[in-house]
């Protein structure tokens, strides 16, 4: 929205021309000066974490689920970058576009690397205790995520470039509804996500090592923190960019940017490699053990 003011001000949009010496801040689409001590942190914290992952991701050799987790640190710390500048200038149109993608699309890439895993763990454990072949947790979640990444990206990109309040609110709907269509997506892997372990530990509480139940603990709440991160970005948006819940730093700071920092941190404290790299091995020398038993078998049940 160009949102056109006396004198030819503008104050949103491609064509902004406001800055604090000739608007005030009220006019902003903010209407306040994102934190420079809360985003710097957030900047050096996702910095922090981004670093464990892509040293964790070397040592493990876990280079997918390093490059979705990297990937996704990349653009928080961009995002709040973008809103170190609004900080200077809170009319900066480049600094809202580049703030409102970057950490709006970010968790795409933490459910990526997770919906990974869960098909990892149910090959490597017991593929006959889930309720849907492996193969099609690949074939749905990952379109999904690819779906719920355009919609939201686009509706980020539409709401900002638009020329008219209606405009804008066209994308923030998009937005919306990529936001909801991760909520949905996210629930229902958590559903399949409960359901797999329950029944692993009915059948034999002794198929998750206790590795695999720290790491598959981690990840469980690292997607419940991601959830609740994406239900309220749904909140935030109910009445656009012009709403009183979109002008909330503090509500954002809270639920937004400390809640995925705790979703990432979660996801570098039960990282895969240790938990995966050894059941995987332990597999292989079952394997190697059965299969030199039966050998033997057989070589004694021929000399008979």
């Amino acid at each position: 929205m160009t949102g056109k003011l006396p004198d030819g001000l503008i104050a949103f949009g491609p064509d902004a021309n406001c800055t604090l010496d000739t608007c005030p801040l009220e006019w902003s689409i903010f209407r306040y000066k994102p934190s420079i001590p809360a985003n710097g942190l957030f900047i050096g914290i996702f910095g922090l974490l981004l670093a464990v992952h892509a040293l964790q991701g070397w040592w493990y050799k876990k280079w997918a689920y390093m490059a979705c987790m990297v990937a996704g640190c990349i653009l928080q710390i961009v995002g709040y970058v973008g809103r170190l500048l609004l900080h200077g200038n809170p009319f900066d149109f480049d600094a809202f576009l580049i703030q409102i993608i970057c950490i709006t699309v970010a968790p795409v890439f933490y459910c990526a690397a997770v919906y990974v895993l869960l098909t990892q763990v149910i090959l490597l454990v017991d593929k006959s205790l889930s309720r849907f072949d492996p193969r099609y947790f690949y074939w749905f979640f990952i379109p999904a995520d690819i779906v719920s990444l355009v919609l939201q990206a686009t509706g980020g990109a539409l709401s900002a470039v638009g020329d008219t309040a209606e405009d804008v609110q066209v994308g923030v709907d998009i937005s919306k509804a990529g936001l909801i269509f991760q909520v949905v997506v996210l629930t229902f892997f958590l559903i399949l996500f409960a359901d797999y372990l329950i029944r692993c530990w009915q059948k034999d509480a002794s198929l998750l090592s206790g590795k695999m139940r720290f790491f598959l603990s981690f990840m469980f709440l690292a997607v419940s923190f991601i959830l609740l991160r994406c239900v309220y970005r749904i909140i935030e948006l109910k009445d656009g960019y012009f709403g009183p819940s979109f002008r909330n730093e503090p509500n954002f700071i809270a639920l937004e940017s400390s809640v995925m920092c705790v979703a990432v941190l979660c996801l570098n404290i039960g990282h895969p490699g240790r938990a995966l790299c050894t059941e995987s091995d332990s597999t292989k020398t079952a394997s190697i053990s059965l299969g030199r038993t039966n050998s033997l078998k057989s070589e004694r049940d021929g000399s008979l």
